[in-house]
């Protein structure tokens, strides 16, 4: 059973990067919405790089009103601020990859020890898949909008990329975490 976990992992990992590639890499969808572009990007930058001197996360409120409130209308900004430079894509891509491994991995062994009545469908083993990406968009995307986050479409947006993306790993790593025919035949003698 562990060398079946691996091996559906391993290719659930090969979905999750293909499919994570052609939606943000060819289509730009995923990093369109997370990566939009600044006009006067570089005035902005230098303005943010004299101001922002410790990584975190910013807010930037518009000016209190005489009354000592914000004004009705006027956009708040949320900004990031990692600490890192250019210099540092690729080790934070190696970083990313792993969890591209680990995480499908981590699905597939908590697909094997599942149920038996989960184990025994197809589509019950890709339901799995399907609600654990149901649970990561909604407890990273669909609330991850608001004041200083993204725009309510866009969080429903990212949220319903992540229910697809892995639904899609669920059918690969589902397909591979087919029950041998012994224990197919348990499962059928159980119900009779």
């Amino acid at each position: 059973m562990r060398k079946k976990v691996i091996l559906s992992g391993l290719l659930g990992a090969v979905v999750l990067v293909v499919w994570t590639f052609l939606v943000n890499g060819v289509f730009g969808f995923g990093s369109g919405i997370e990566r939009r572009p600044i006009t006067a990007e570089q005035n902005v930058h230098e303005t943010l790089s004299a101001s922002l001197i410790e990584p975190g996360r910013y807010i930037a409120n518009p000016e209190l009103t005489a009354s000592g409130t914000f004004p009705e209308g006027e956009p708040v900004f949320s900004i990031y601020y990692s600490g890192m430079g250019h210099e540092s894509a690729g080790k934070v891509m190696l970083v990313q990859l792993a969890m591209f491994v680990i995480a499908p991995m981590v699905g597939a062994w908590m697909l094997s020890v599942s149920s038996p009545l989960i184990l025994l469908s197809y589509r019950r083993r890709v339901l799995f898949f399907a609600a654990v990406g149901l649970l990561v968009a909604f407890y990273g995307g669909i609330t991850n909008f608001g004041i200083d986050s993204y725009p309510p479409k866009d969080a429903l947006m990212l949220a319903l990329l992540d229910v697809i993306t892995w639904t899609l790993v669920g059918l690969v790593v589902a397909w591979r975490m087919r029950p041998e025919p012994e224990s197919l035949r348990q499962g059928h003698m159980a119900r009779v």
